[in-house]
């Protein structure tokens, strides 16, 4: 049954990879691969080990053990959803009251290579400040007003995925994985900033440039609608200004809230999200502002206008992950490359490569569990590099990517061929340099 739970992993995941090619919508293959897996696991009564390390047993409480784990997985499961709602709300009232023009409206090349720079910049900055997932659906819904053309815009949306999980690499708060070390006490973040930040800037500059000589990038934006898209934003209503400062004021202050209370960040989300959504019920976007229109501008819209079935595949994808965290796949997989390869620094670049495939947060919690090197050594340093940056390589291999995915609706296939070549070499460009400062100043 063992094998039976794997091959369903593995017919899932290749029926979400071709979602396009057999016109369906990958969030119906994650839920069926999320459910049957941990069905198979119920009938087949397999070894499953707790959050403790400890084996469900195969007597009369293996239910009730089954269903423990079971728990707990969803429970962190739904903090990935609660954030990611939360997030996604926020964004979506700013977006409402026009923030983001306020933006938008200060940006006025038309250059393509110069557009592609500011973007990455952004993103590198902004999540590490916020997070990967939250910088990413701010910059989707930026270069949805600076990028009209969806075939052009799919490349800049790429790239700023690219660029923001390397920007949340070296930050503790930046990606879940580097958080789970931070909190772990495998990293610190005078460490992990000293460590990080050039190798990341390297892993984002790397593509950005080469990107920047490839066709895509050459030229202008196309302004026949782009013109009437900015004289649209150019009439911001009263709310504008204030939207965009208590909105991304409620992102930046989750990692804020989380250093002082040492709650997890979905508390956080959760306070921002009343908070903004507080804001939004009294503020006036317009001089006659009537009763009439406040639907217009409400949270109710804002909920309505968000991706549910992205939050629906993460609901399903990440229970499929579990199971197999929960089995000691993941885990036995691990032990295997590091007796297999030579040197644990390749085995931490398999781990950024197998990040690409499967989700990057039992990877990480399979190495803390594996190694017992003291805070702030080479390995979990580089680890933190190899899992937060390596799920670019494919767009369903991180956070930042699947949201992308999901508000854009990029195919996979598409990214496959024209963008994941550009998040190797930056992966290769930045491991290399991380070994090298390592060697010359470590």
């Amino acid at each position: 049954m063992l094998i039976g739970v794997i091959i369903c992993f593995i017919i899932g995941y290749l029926v979400i990879v071709f979602e396009h090619p057999l016109k369906l919508d990958k969030t119906v293959p994650a839920l069926i691969m999320g459910a049957l897996c941990w069905a198979l696991i119920s009938v087949g009564h397999l070894d499953i080990i707790d959050h403790h390390g400890h084996a469900v047993g195969h007597d009369g409480d293996y239910y009730d053990g089954l269903g423990g784990v079971l728990l707990h997985h969803i429970g962190k499961t739904a903090e990935i959803l609660i954030f990611l709602i939360g997030a996604m709300t926020i964004v979506e009232l700013i977006d409402l009251h026009k923030g983001f023009s306020v933006i938008t409206n200060r940006i006025t090349t038309n250059s393509k290579k110069k557009m592609l720079w500011l973007i990455c910049i952004l993103a590198f900055f902004l999540s590490a400040t916020l997070d990967n997932l939250a910088s990413t659906i701010v910059l989707v819904s930026l270069l949805r007003r600076l990028v009209p053309e969806r075939n052009e815009r799919l490349w800049f949306v790429s790239m700023a995925v690219i660029a923001a999980n390397a920007g949340g690499a070296w930050s503790p708060i930046g990606d879940v994985t580097t958080t789970m070390l931070w909190i772990g006490e495998r990293v610190s973040t005078p460490g992990l900033i000293s460590h990080l930040v050039i190798p990341s800037l390297v892993c984002f500059a790397v593509p950005t440039f080469i990107a920047s000589l490839t066709k895509p990038f050459q030229g202008e934006i196309q302004l026949a609608s782009r013109e009437k898209e900015k004289e649209a934003e150019r009439n911001t209503v009263l709310s504008s200004k204030m939207m965009l400062a208590v909105g991304i004021g409620g992102l930046v202050s989750v990692p804020f809230f989380k250093s002082i209370t040492h709650m997890p960040p979905y508390l956080g989300m959760m306070l921002a999200l009343g908070i903004v959504w507080l804001v939004s019920e009294y503020i006036h976007p317009e001089e006659d502002f009537e009763e009439e229109r406040k639907h217009l501008y409400s949270a109710h819209t804002a909920l309505s206008r968000i991706e549910m079935s992205s939050i629906l595949f993460f609901l399903g994808i990440l229970m499929a992950v579990g199971s197999l965290e929960s089995l000691g796949v993941l885990n036995n997989l691990a032990a295997w490359l590091d007796a297999t390869l030579p040197t644990q620094d390749i085995v931490v670049l398999f781990l950024g490569v197998f990040s690409a495939i499967i989700d990057n947060v039992p990877l990480v919690a399979a190495s803390m569990g594996m190694y017992s090197e003291p805070m702030d050594s080479k390995l979990w340093h580089f680890v933190a590099y190899a899992a937060g940056t390596g799920g670019s390589m494919l767009i369903i291999g991180s956070a930042a990517g699947v949201a992308a995915m999901g508000m854009e609706k990029i195919d996979f296939i598409w990214y496959l061929k024209k963008v994941t070549w550009l998040a190797a070499l930056g992966f290769i460009a930045g491991a290399i340099t991380f070994l090298a400062m390592y060697t010359l100043f470590f």
